[in-house]
This record gives structure tokens, sequence and C-alpha cells, in this order.
């Protein structure tokens, strides 16, 4: 398993230097500042590719941009309206692009308008650390009294829209704005930012478009790239939905293993794989995330290796993120299950036997709670849950007291 690092670039709290001392072996970094469905450009990969080989002295850092996370997918290619034809042409040739500076691991998504969804970016612990959270009462109210969606009190049961309406009743104007702020807040350095009137457009935007119809959109994504990544020896690789189901009246598509299996039947290409992020399919209770590595293990091209604890067994419930090895997910089962598989590639003869992980996400520790860093991305709450992900899977694979 390779140990890997996101960096958002130069604008990142966490630095280079901080990384190399992390004991990172590749970083996954992405050109966020690129509008979305324009092509990343062979020059603008190459800046980066400069940026992370330095330290902040200049000396080379021995470091190298391994694994893109992401290239965005644009809400036209995801509806199939508008530019989508070109968004996907610049994509494939963004592709090629990669290629060219030897960066072949693409992770990327599908979710609608936004990357991913929590209530509260600083959610204290016992203990003083802060986390992000996922509060599906405050969501609720979000949902049905801040943004006023049409129809939003039909989707959630009966007893959360009334325990919403007696939380709203007790928000000051500033705790409104607050989580109107953090459910908006999207991808960390991303280009975009929405307001609530943009996401009510993307909202309307959606209206009609079912679960099959963004599968089908999704397969005919796929249908276009993943073609053109096998001929280049590169490797894609769908991140779940996160959270793991339906929210503001938006389907999902990447919520489970059997959503998974249905794309991946779809293009049965080996370029056409899986972004396992336990964090995100740990927030549902019937994902099985050590069985999900052995049943797709073969087409994981990439790991997000991070724990949430649910604070409900509903499909749709509260959660927050836990420290890497507390939460829902056995990690020594699910670290297990990848290192059988890299077993396995080893014994096929595969090139890509070594499966790059991250520390996904991470609480604010230490130092982390002076330095606001991007929500879930501190350097010392990351660096613990690298160090125990990689004590997890040194002490699986030693000779004598690892895996038989």
């Amino acid at each position: 398993m390779r140990q890997t690092w996101r960096w958002f670039g130069p604008m990142d709290r966490v630095s280079i230097d901080d990384m190399m001392q992390a004991g990172v072996e590749g970083v996954v970094s992405a050109l966020h500042h690129v509008p979305t469905g324009a092509t990343w450009t062979a020059e603008e990969i190459a800046k980066r590719q400069a940026e992370i080989g330095r330290m902040k002295d200049g000396s080379a850092s021995g470091l190298a941009w391994e694994v893109v996370e992401s290239i965005p997918v644009s809400e036209d290619i995801k509806r199939q309206t508008g530019e989508w034809k070109d968004h996907i042409a610049a994509w494939k040739t963004s592709l090629q692009n990669l290629q060219a500076a030897g960066i072949t691991t693409i992770c990327y998504n599908f979710m609608p308008v936004l990357d991913w969804t929590r209530t509260d970016l600083a959610h204290r612990r016992p203990n003083g650390a802060t986390c992000m959270r996922f509060d599906l009462i405050d969501f609720a109210a979000f949902d049905i009294y801040i943004l006023k969606r049409t129809g939003a009190a039909e989707s959630f049961p009966e007893e959360i829209v009334e325990a919403a309406r007696k939380r709203f009743a007790t928000m000051s104007e500033d705790h409104q704005g607050q989580l109107a702020r953090n459910v908006v807040f999207g991808l960390p350095g991303a280009a975009e930012s929405f307001s609530l009137d943009d996401v009510r457009d993307h909202l309307a935007a959606y209206a009609g478009l079912d679960e099959e119809r963004l599968r089908g959109h999704l397969i005919d994504f796929l249908s276009e790239v993943a073609p053109v990544a096998e001929d280049l020896g590169m490797r894609l690789c769908c991140h779940p939905d996160d959270p793991p189901f339906p929210l503001l009246g938006l389907p999902r598509v990447m919520s489970t293993e059997a959503h998974y299996q249905r794309v991946l039947d779809a293009v049965d290409l080996p370029a056409n794989g899986v972004t396992l992020c336990s964090g995100s399919l740990g927030a549902r209770p019937d994902n099985d995330l050590p069985g999900m590595m052995e049943r797709l293990g073969d087409r994981v091209h990439f790991l997000h290796l991070r724990n949430v604890t649910r604070e409900s067994e509903d499909v749709m419930g509260s959660f927050y993120e836990a420290e890497h090895l507390g939460g829902g997910t056995d990690m020594v089962a699910l670290i297990a299950a990848a290192l059988r598989e890299e077993d396995k590639r080893r014994k096929a003869g595969r090139s890509d036997v070594s499966i790059p992980f991250r520390p996904d996400h991470g609480q604010d520790i230490l130092d982390d709670l002076g330095r606001s860093a991007q929500p879930g991305y501190p350097a010392i709450g990351r660096l613990k849950g690298l160090a125990e992900l990689r004590g997890i899977a040194v002490a699986l694979s030693h000779p004598t007291e690892g895996l038989k």
C-alpha cells in the first residue's frame, strides 16, 4: 500500500515540508484553479509538479504528483445539457496531458451539485479535538426552512421534520447563516463556491432527472473516457457519494456496492475502477467495507481510509468523523483485505500491485486548532491517522506475525 497525502496547492496551510516530515511517499493533488469543463494544459500540470517537487528553501522534495483528485466532471456532463460534449472532449485531452506527464491514476466523482455535505465543520469532541459532522436534524432545518426547497419536508421521516421545526425555532440569524455556509461549503479549494440562490438554480436544473437517468449519464461518460484511459494505461476511480444517501431531492448513483457493480459491469474495462472511501461508504450501516474490498478489489485503484461514527442505524442518519481507528469500520479488517488484494495482483504479475491510499480527513488536534487548514485536512490529525494506518499495514505484512 503506497502512502499518499492530499495537497491543495500553494494555498494549502499544510506545506510540502509538512508532508515530507509525515513520511508520505507520493502526493494527491489537482488543478483547483482551472475552471470546470476546461482542459488541464501541459503547462499547468508541469507547474503543479514543480511545486510538489521542491521544499520551502528551494531544495528538492523527492515527492511526485502520483494521483489526481479530481478532474471535475461538470454539471453539464452529469445532466447531458449545454456544452457537455465539449467538456468530455476537454476531459479526454486532460487525460492525455496527464499521462504524458507520468500521472496515471485519476479520481473523480459524479455527485450532483455538491461534492460533499456537512452541517458542522468544527464539531467539538469531549477531548477538545474538532471534526466535521453531518447532523440530520440540522440538515432538515436547512433544507426546509433556510433553503425552502419545495417538497423538502417529504424527504425526511416525520420525527426528523418535527425535530427540525423545533431546532430551527431556536436558531439565531448567525446560526442559520453559519449552517447555510457549512452545507454549501463544497470541496475545499474548488474554483466554485455556491450561494443559496446558486444551489436553488442547480437543483432546478436537475428537476426530473432520476437515479436511472443519472446512472445512464455516468455510463455514457465512462463509455467515452474509459477507453481513452485504457489505451493510455491509466486508471479511473470513482469516489462514492458523500454522504451515501439522497439529499436535496437529488439522485445518488455511487452509494452502495450494488451501485458500483452496475457501473463496473456496464463499462467492463480495467481502467474503469473504484475509489474505495471507507468514510463516505461507512456512513451507511448496510455497507460492508472489508467485504467490498474483497469483492471489488481487482478494480480498486485508490483508497481513502477514514472512519465515521454513525449516530443511528438508519440509512439516512447523523454521523461525525471519528479517529481513523475509531468509528464503525473495522480498519484492521479493511487493510487486511487490501493487502490480500495486493498479494493477488503480485501473483498475477500486475503492474499496479501497490494500491495508493491516503489518510482521508482527520480531526483537528494540538496545533491544528490554530492553523485554520481546509476542514477535514489538518496536518497533525492526518499525521496521526497515517501513523496508525501505517502501523496496521506493517504489522499485517510482517514476515513472522503478519497475514498467513
